[in-house]
C-alpha cells in the first residue's frame, strides 16, 4: 500500500538548555539534551508518532484501528489478513465512491498491470464473508465496469 503521507514528529537534540528552548520555541515536537539516552528517545519518538497518526474510522457499524490495525462490526470483532485490512482501509478511505478494480491492483497491490487474474475479485469476495456475515446489510457493493464501493450498512 503506497504511503498518502508521513506523520513524522521533530525532536530536537540539543546540549543545553538555551538550544532546547530556541528548538522548541522554532516548532520542535520535543527536544532531549544530549547526551541522550536512545531507550529514552526511541519512547519519546514512539509517543509522538502514535500521537499524530489518525484515529479510528468509522463507517456506519463499522471501526477500523489503523494505530492496532484491527477492525470490528457493531462491536464483533473480525479478524483479518494483512491484504484484506489494506483493501478494506483503501476503500474506507474513499467511503461513498466506487474504486475500480485497476486503484484497487495500482494501490492495494503496487501493480502497474494486469496480472490477468481475479485476485481483487477474490479479496473482495473474502472481506464481504468476514464483514458482512450475521449482518442483514451489506457494505461492499460491486458495479460492473465502476468496481467497488464501501457504504454505510
Amino acid at each position: 500500500m503506497r504511503i498518502r503521507s508521513t506523520h513524522v514528529p521533530e525532536i530536537a537534540v540539543a546540549g543545553c538548555a538555551a538550544w532546547l528552548t530556541a528548538a522548541l520555541d522554532a516548532g520542535a515536537a520535543d527536544a532531549v539534551s544530549y547526551p541522550v539516552n536512545p531507550y529514552e528517545l526511541a519512547a519519546r519518538l514512539d509517543v509522538r508518532v502514535r500521537s499524530h497518526m489518525p484515529g479510528d474510522t468509522r463507517i456506519g457499524d463499522l471501526r477500523i484501528d489503523r494505530v492496532r490495525r484491527t477492525i470490528a462490526r457493531a462491536g464483533i470483532p473480525i479478524p483479518l489478513v494483512p491484504r484484506e485490512f489494506a483493501l478494506l482501509l483503501y476503500l474506507a478511505e474513499r467511503h461513498g465512491e466506487f474504486v475500480s478494480r485497476r486503484e484497487l491492483l495500482e494501490q492495494v497491490w503496487g501493480l502497474r498491470f494486469d496480472p490477468g487474474t481475479n485476485v481483487v475479485a477474490v479479496h473482495i469476495s473474502k472481506l464481504r464473508a468476514k464483514i458482512d456475515r450475521g449482518f442483514a446489510a451489506p457494505m461492499i457493493r460491486g458495479v460492473k465496469g465502476l468496481g467497488y464501493r464501501l457504504d454505510t450498512a
